[in-house]
């Protein structure tokens, strides 16, 4: 077996451990976080799968949704805002004074799930589309 020796590894070190420094992450404002395309996808989709009644296009909103929430930084305290600024977002007209909303992740996901819900509830549950076979 080989023996290291300690002694001499931590004299050749070239390393210097009082100079490091532990990283902190730089402070970004709401308004210069990336785009939430997720988010916004999830809107595009669920507003499809309302207007045309198209079950892919629910089943992708809610996907995209999902991913939008999953990629969200403050999951604890941004699933209370969720839930507030989908509230307010029902109430016409109230959703541009919310706090809540300043966040455009908060925003897209706030409106995209409810057209996704909209979409898969009108789709199951709805009359059938003229035309086709149930």
């Amino acid at each position: 077996m080989s023996s290291h020796n300690n002694s001499s590894t931590t004299a050749n070190d070239p390393r210097q451990p009082s100079t490091a420094k532990p990283f902190v992450a730089p402070a970004v404002s709401a308004q210069d976080l990336p785009v939430d395309y997720s988010g916004f996808i999830a809107v595009i989709f669920g507003i499809a799968g309302v207007m045309f009644r198209y079950k892919l296009s629910s089943w992708l909103a809610i996907i995209f949704c999902a991913q939008s929430l999953a990629n969200m930084r403050n999951f604890e305290s941004d699933f209370r805002q969720i839930s507030m600024a989908m509230m307010s977002i029902l109430k016409v007209g109230e959703h541009t004074d919310n706090p809540a909303l300043k966040n455009l992740e908060l925003y897209w996901l706030a409106i995209s799930l409810p057209f996704a819900i909209m979409g898969l509830l009108t789709n199951y549950l709805g009359p059938t589309r003229p035309g086709t076979q149930g």
